[in-house]
């Protein structure tokens, strides 16, 4: 039976062993608590299995490690208090608006007798995402068999409806986290939460409408409080990660990705892991990205390897994580952050091809790849927006 020991940057919090995962306690008074994913099943490159012991292919995934678990209190108002990051929420009702209206309701929502309500970031939306749920084919036409990415005994959630000419996915979020550079060629975006799929990608700020929860409390959330400890390691005081400084500097598939980090030593330390979906999108900078700042969305105290994208542009890697991104297919894929541009090819009849590849999803965009395959099975992307996919990312280990 596998057992790992891991020790975090703050005195006193230490790593508590179970069977066949890690407990990571965090100290309570870090004021940007990553709530764990509520992944705890194991899959290979495939599909669901048990999960493997230590030293054996597929170990170090999301269900390996457990983070602070989801804890909310319902309120008789209609409050919901999450008793780990200290963020109140309350839903603004059943009924899509546009983001214009999300972000103008804020100032006159009234509920509870709080008067300090805002539109979330995406971070703190993020913070609710559970990687329990099963991706939905976009084109489906019903939720059986479907698990969403939020708890719904707390939390309001309805699929699309396709009786009324909705795709079942279309259930989006807003955020008040606008996307720094035009996406789908031009269009002006802000970045939402689906938590239908389970996917951030950058949505347009005219012309569609959304769900939308209001947040209030603790305005630290989200706010990165990085240290440079001179020995190629980085640690972000406000969440207690500690971060490799470098990235991989190559890609690699997903079961080498999780052998990388279980593997690596680095400034005295032999605990590193592959970061979950949560721990590597805390660390992703949205008013950076390659169009607007030249550089990744992270913040430059990280070296970021450059490459040549599909475009022929010199662009950021994706980035893989341990989170399996399940389906009702099974566990075929796995998430990764997309820190520099999230390309993919939209239908173009001018186009001799047929479409035209831009940046879809903005950079710091959430989207998930297959975990084993050759990329040039996928010549015009796939999903609804045609997304690029590499099949092998790029590694940042955490501990």
């Amino acid at each position: 039976m596998g057992y790992r020991l891991s020790i975090l940057m703050l005195a006193g919090v230490l790593s508590l062993l179970s069977n066949s995962s890690v407990t990571i306690a965090r100290g309570s008074a870090l004021p940007y608590v990553v709530v764990d994913t509520g992944q705890s099943v194991c899959y290979d490159a495939v599909r669901e299995i048990t999960c493997p012991q230590m030293g054996r292919p597929f170990y170090g995934q999301d269900a390996h490690y457990n983070g602070p678990q989801p804890a909310y209190q319902a309120h008789g108002d209609g409050i919901i208090s999450d008793q780990n990051t200290g963020l109140m929420w309350a839903s603004a009702g059943d009924t899509k608006m546009t983001w214009q209206e999300a972000v103008a309701g804020a100032s006159t929502f009234r509920i509870g007798g709080y008067h300090d309500w805002r539109l979330p970031t995406v971070k703190e939306l993020y913070s609710l995402i559970l990687f329990s749920g099963i991706d939905p084919d976009p084109q489906q036409g019903g939720a059986e068999g479907l698990r969403p990415f939020i708890d719904t005994r707390f939390f309001p959630f309805r699929y699309g409806n396709p009786a009324e000419g909705e795709r079942i996915i279309d259930s989006q979020f807003a955020t008040a986290t606008r996307c720094v550079t035009p996406v789908m060629n031009g269009v002006q975006a802000m970045f939402g939460v689906n938590f239908a799929d389970g996917r951030i990608k950058a949505y347009p700020i005219e012309g569609k409408k959304y769900f939308v929860m209001y947040v209030r409390g603790n305005p630290a959330y989200g706010k990165n409080d990085f240290v440079d400890n001179g020995d190629g390691t980085v640690t972000d005081r406000a969440t207690g990660l500690m971060w490799m400084k470098e990235d991989s500097k190559k890609e690699m598939s997903w079961e080498e990705a999780l052998a990388y980090c279980e593997d690596l030593e680095l400034a005295g330390y032999n605990n590193w892991r592959l970061p979950n979906a949560k721990e590597l999108q805390s660390i992703v900078d949205y008013t950076r990205a390659p169009d607007k700042t030249g550089s990744a969305a992270i913040d430059p105290v990280f070296q970021v390897s450059v490459i040549t994208n599909e475009l022929g542009q010199l662009d950021y890697p994706y980035f893989w994580t341990a989170t399996t991104h399940a389906s009702l297919r099974g566990g075929a894929n796995a998430v990764y952050i997309a820190f520099g541009r999230a390309l993919g090819y939209m239908p173009d009849p001018r186009s001799a091809t047929g479409t035209r590849l831009m940046d879809m999803h903005g950079a710091g965009a959430q989207r998930s790849d297959p975990k084993i395959g050759d990329p040039s099975s996928y010549p015009h992307g796939r999903g609804p927006q045609g997304d690029v996919v590499r099949i092998y990312n790029y590694i940042r280990c955490v501990r």
